[in-house]
């Protein structure tokens, strides 16, 4: 099980049959990318994907995060959901990098309550720029 946090707080994560990289030509709308994966190989099937999560092996590292930007640029437009032990300081990064949502699992979720995670809510106003500009 695991849990869906998004800047509204935390709901259960819904069920997503998703499927790995090597297996994109079979998607059903949704891939998983590892943090080593090369976000190029999904673009002749950007356009037909609705969700596509990446897989964050622990909080520092931080590749998944470069990922995520990357396929913005590239053009997504669909859901991009960050999944794994992201911590709640990390959501603003995950925020401005292109996430749309994080998938915690229940333990994280236990260690770093809602109210940590609503803290950060407001990604645009927890960078240093804001800081400095007030």
């Amino acid at each position: 099980m695991s849990v869906l946090v998004t800047d509204l707080g935390f709901s259960p994560a819904p069920e997503v049959t998703a499927v790995p990289l090597a297996e994109i030509a079979s998607h059903k709308g949704a891939v998983d990318l590892l943090h080593t994966d090369a976000p190029e190989a999904l673009l002749p099937y950007l356009a037909d994907l609705t969700l596509i999560r990446i897989a964050f092996p622990a909080f520092s590292d931080g590749r998944a995060f470069t990922i995520g930007h990357r396929l913005r640029a590239l053009g997504y437009k669909g859901h991009l959901r960050a999944m794994g032990p992201v911590i709640a300081d990390q959501y603003p990064m995950a925020r401005r990098t292109g996430f749309d949502d994080v998938e915690i699992p229940d333990e994280m979720a236990a260690r770093q309550p809602e109210a940590q995670w609503k803290f950060r809510a407001d990604w645009k106003a927890h960078d240093y720029q804001a800081r400095l500009r007030a």
